[in-house]
């Protein structure tokens, strides 16, 4: 009896050790044991309601000092928004295509359908494509549709439940870099302004936890 009480003592701190570890790292997604979840990059996993509050040096080195202010020295603020990871356009398809390359799937396997899998509170609130501005503005709007489109048809092919996801096209909407300074045309043949505009032709997947 003493033994079993010993034993029983043990599991409930460790249990209340998982918990307090659980609970400081609450602004990020994390393991079973507590420890916080990193992508292939390293890079942490924060929750939909991560505030700069909850950041811890792991993950948020330049953010952690000033969060360890007294809560009443931080302004208050809305929550963080949703995680984004942006996936650019040449690591998934190949120019001017919406089919997915095999290291396409690759990424997507590892960065976004493992990581539903493993965490059923993640969900993909929007997957969103984006062009570049070479070509038109009714064909650059197609073709982003259709990239988001394939990102999502291949999640549900993975097993993601297709409630779980949303796909939309941005076209040339919101570009990160406007390459003015490039001379020429702007076709698929100026390859410098290809290049430039690379930053533009991307898909955007927004993540957040469910309440």
């Amino acid at each position: 009896m003493k033994k079993i009480a010993i034993l029983s003592s043990l599991a409930v701190a460790l249990m209340m050790s998982a918990g307090a570890s659980m609970a400081a790292n609450n602004g990020y997604l994390t393991e079973t044991g507590g420890s916080i979840v990193h992508n292939s990059y390293s890079q942490c996993w924060h929750t939909g309601y991560w505030t700069p509050a909850m950041a811890v040096s792991e993950c948020d080195g330049g953010v952690a000092p000033a969060a360890a202010k007294k809560a009443e020295d931080v302004p208050s603020g809305p929550a963080a928004p949703a995680m984004k990871i942006t996936l650019q356009a040449e690591t998934l398809f190949d120019f001017d295509k919406a089919v997915l390359r095999d290291d396409g799937k690759a990424v997507l396997d590892q960065e976004v359908a493992s990581k539903m899998k493993d965490h059923p509170e993640l969900e993909v609130v929007m997957i969103t494509g984006y062009a570049d501005r070479i070509g038109s503005e009714k064909y650059n709007q197609k073709l982003s549709e259709k990239r988001a489109d394939a990102v999502k048809n291949y999640l549900i092919a993975q097993g993601i439940a297709s409630n779980r996801l949303e796909a939309q096209g941005k076209g040339e909407a919101d570009p990160k870099v406007a390459c003015d300074d490039v001379k020429g045309k702007a076709t698929r043949h100026n390859k410098k302004l290809v290049e430039c505009l690379q930053p533009n032709r991307r898909v955007d997947i927004r993540v957040k936890v469910q309440n």
